[in-house]
């Protein structure tokens, strides 16, 4: 959530900030400013009719007490009115401000200056590429084709089990994948220092609003149809451990000593792709369950810049230890997500199509997550709260990495060459069916 005092003093730099994102929120936050308006005026309105009803109700005991009872009478005839009219304006005020919030809640959050100003993806800035690759000198299979003409993909069996966008994994295919995971979530946790966390896949409502899922996204979630037994609405799957892993903070207080916190946690992720139909529905690019290993960093304000950078690179750092090609994208004002101030993409290289493909999206989202979670740190004992930022991004998208090694890695044969850092964990130096 945007800090709406910001707003308010610089409503320019506001609506930049939203036309720079492509103007879609622009009628948000003109009601925004127009309700904020509406919103502190009545507030004067109500808190001077607080004010007088309590002077009033004390100048009654003083009547009183001085038997002056035709003042003492007048005095109550004004509390009476006041008392009157209070309800009214209460429950005005209490629906402005609950209007404000629901426009709030759906402004995206503002980008960094530095961010690129663009109007689509062909805006975005490569910050770091690798060569594009010359083709291996043999006719080439995508990783769809190649995983199945070798048994260990089958997309029939994830068709009948859960529809399109599912797969299903066997022998060499699944141990692959698994050992890609366990890969990149120890290579976090022993060389770049994350704490490791389990967590829920199931969340409460309150907490996809916090990290700016809902009510923005709520068509790409999967809610369940009742809810737990001590929540108030339904639980949803998570669409990232990003969800739980960033909530972990979520109403606390924190020590400035105890900054950063890197949190990883390697988990499924559901997501129902409203917005892909027809995108990609082969193979493991765009799935409705996927796995993927998550980085969370909770800093101070003025330290997010430059963990932006670290966690990008610790989410680089497992392409290159892996030999695959890769570049790094600055995303521009229309691209960055909803919750983001500034984004960097990595992408990997993908010799059947020629073309680079997204596997990871590395955010610092500032304190527009915190404002919503009311996660804060104080600088020193007594000191005033102030809110934390917040990043995350993937480190990385398991499948889609598993896809870049079957088609980087493949030989004549149809085998695939296991990539030197996976072979402790995979068992061998080549993927056979």
């Amino acid at each position: 959530m945007n800090d709406l005092r910001l707003l308010r003093s610089d409503p320019a730099r506001a609506r930049k900030g939203v036309a720079d994102r492509g103007g879609r929120s622009s009628e948000a936050l003109e009601k925004a400013l127009e309700l904020d308006g509406r919103h502190r005026a009545l507030l004067v309105e109500v808190e001077a009719l607080r004010a007088k009803r309590n002077e009033a109700s004390k100048a009654i005991g003083a009547a009183k007490a001085a038997k002056d009872e035709a003042k003492a009478k007048a005095l109550m005839d004004e509390v009476a009115r006041v008392k009157a009219a209070m309800p009214a304006k209460e429950a005005e005020l209490s629906s402005l401000d609950s209007g404000l919030r629901d426009l709030l809640l759906g402004i995206p959050n503002m980008p960094q200056d530095c961010v690129p100003v663009g109007r689509s993806e062909a805006d975005n800035r490569v910050v770091r590429a690798d060569p594009e690759p010359a083709g291996p000198g043999f006719p080439l299979k995508d990783h769809a084709a190649l995983g199945e003409a070798r048994g260990f993909m089958d997309l029939d069996a994830g068709a009948r089990l859960g529809g399109s966008r599912f797969a299903v994994l066997k022998g060499a295919g699944a141990r692959l994948h698994r050992a890609l995971g366990q890969f990149m979530l120890d290579t976090h946790i022993r060389a770049n220092g994350y704490t490791e966390v389990w967590v829920p896949y199931l969340v409460r409502p309150e907490v996809l609003e916090g990290t700016g899922q809902l009510p923005k996204f709520e068509d790409d979630l999967y809610r369940t149809a009742s809810s737990g037994t001590d929540s108030a609405g339904p639980l949803y799957l998570i669409p990232t451990s990003e969800v739980p892993l960033t909530n972990l903070v979520r109403g606390a207080i924190l020590e400035e000593a105890a900054l950063p916190l890197k949190f990883t946690a390697l988990t499924p992720c559901f997501r129902q792709e409203a917005g892909s139909y027809g995108k990609d529905v082969k193979g493991l690019i765009r799935q409705h369950q996927f796995d993927k290993v998550e980085l969370v960093w909770v800093t101070k304000p003025e330290e997010s810049g430059k963990a932006l950078e670290e966690l990008t690179a610790h989410a680089a750092g497992i392409l290159s230890a892996l030999g695959l090609p890769h570049r790094v994208l600055e995303l521009c004002t229309a691209d960055i997500g909803f919750s983001a101030c500034r984004t960097y993409d990595l992408e990997v290289w993908m010799p059947s199509e020629r073309r680079w493909r997204e596997v990871s999206s590395c955010s610092n989202c500032g304190d527009f997550q915190a404002r919503r979670m009311n996660a804060r740190f104080r600088r020193t004992a007594g000191g005033a709260p102030e809110f934390v930022h917040t990043l995350n991004g993937s480190g990385l998208a398991v499948g889609r990495v598993f896809a870049a090694v079957l088609e980087n890695f493949q030989r004549p044969d149809g085998s695939v060459a296991v990539p030197d850092p996976l072979r402790p964990y995979f068992g061998a130096q080549t993927l056979q069916p």
